[in-house]
C-alpha cells in the first residue's frame, strides 16, 4: 500500500535500517508539473535535518549551474531514489532501492516531466536498470519506460563530483544545459528536437 499524499510519502517503515538513521522522510521539492525532474540517490545528513533533498554543498553547485544555464531551482523538481537517509551516508542497499522504487515512480508519473536527470551512478544504475560509468555516458539520453510510460533519462555526474575532481565542472554544466533544452521557450515550443 503506497502511503503517499500526493507526492510526499507521508509514513513508511518498509526499510528497518533507514527508519533507525533518519531524522524524518525526505520527499521531493518543486513544482508538482515541471519539466524537469532531477533524481538524487538518497538524503545525506545536510537533507535529512533540512527535509529538502540537495541543500548542502552539492546543492550549490546544483543551484549555481542551474543559473548559469538559465534554469532556476523553484522551477525543477528534485528528489531521490530513496527518501530516508542512510546510515554514515552509505549508498543505499538494493533492496532499500526496490522498497523505495514505488514510490519514485509514482513521483515521476504524476509531475510527467519532459525528461529525468539522474544525478550520479546509484539512480542512473536505478532508473536505466544496468552498469553506468556516469563520467564516460555523461549528456547521454535513454528512453526508460517508468510506471508504463517511455521516459527520456539523462545521465548526469553528480553535482559533488565537481567538487572532488574540477574537470568535471564543464561536464556537469554541459548535462544540465542540455536538460535546459528540453523546456519549453516562451511560445510553448521545446527549443531543441529528438535526441
Amino acid at each position: 500500500m503506497t502511503q503517499m499524499d500526493g507526492l510526499d510519502v507521508v509514513d513508511c517503515e518498509r526499510c528497518e535500517e533507514l527508519c533507525e538513521s533518519r531524522s524524518r522522510i525526505v520527499n521531493g521539492v518543486g513544482p508538482a508539473d515541471a519539466d524537469l525532474l532531477f533524481v538524487g540517490e538518497a538524503p545525506g545528513a545536510n537533507e535529512d535535518e533540512q527535509g529538502e533533498p540537495f541543500v548542502g554543498r552539492s546543492g550549490d553547485v546544483l543551484d549555481e549551474t542551474l543559473r548559469d544555464v538559465g534554469l532556476d531551482r523553484a522551477d525543477v523538481r528534485i528528489t531521490n531514489c530513496v527518501r530516508c537517509r542512510p546510515p554514515d551516508n552509505r549508498d543505499p542497499h538494493a533492496d532499500e532501492l526496490a522498497n523505495c522504487r514505488e514510490y519514485l515512480e509514482t513521483e515521476i508519473d504524476r509531475v510527467d516531466p519532459e525528461v529525468v536527470v539522474t544525478l550520479g551512478k546509484v539512480p542512473a544504475q536505478h532508473l536505466l536498470d544496468r552498469d553506468v560509468a556516469v563520467t564516460g555516458e555523461a549528456g547521454t539520453v535513454h528512453d526508460v519506460t517508468v510506471a508504463g510510460t517511455p521516459r527520456p533519462v539523462l545521465v548526469c555526474v553528480h553535482p559533488a563530483a565537481t567538487l572532488y575532481d574540477p574537470s568535471q565542472k564543464e561536464t556537469f554544466a554541459d548535462t544540465l544545459a542540455k536538460a535546459a533544452d528540453f523546456t519549453d521557450d516562451e511560445s510553448g515550443q521545446r527549443r531543441i528536437g529528438d535526441f
